[in-house]
């Protein structure tokens, strides 16, 4: 599970811009960074998918496989595992 190096914002709006098949600088990926930008209540839930990310970076919690796995599918996280 060791990255290369610490996602950035950018790498971030990537991952999400490419789930959505879309290009970092296409109108729907601006108009999400726009949106992000100026709505309180998506802040918090993009806030909170931070935490909960770092957390489980920083805490050594003994998870099984599997439990890892369903935690990595629901934050669309799947294709960052090494």
């Amino acid at each position: 599970m060791a990255h290369s190096h610490k996602p950035t914002c950018k790498d971030v709006m990537n991952h999400i811009c490419d789930n959505l098949g879309e290009d970092l600088d296409s109108p729907k990926c601006t108009e999400i960074k726009n949106h992000l930008e100026h709505c309180d209540k998506c802040q918090k839930y993009y806030k909170s998918i931070q935490i909960t990310i770092q957390s489980y970076k920083t805490y050594k919690v003994n998870i099984t496989d599997e439990v890892h796995r369903n935690l990595m599918d629901f934050l669309n996280l799947g294709d960052c595992e090494e």
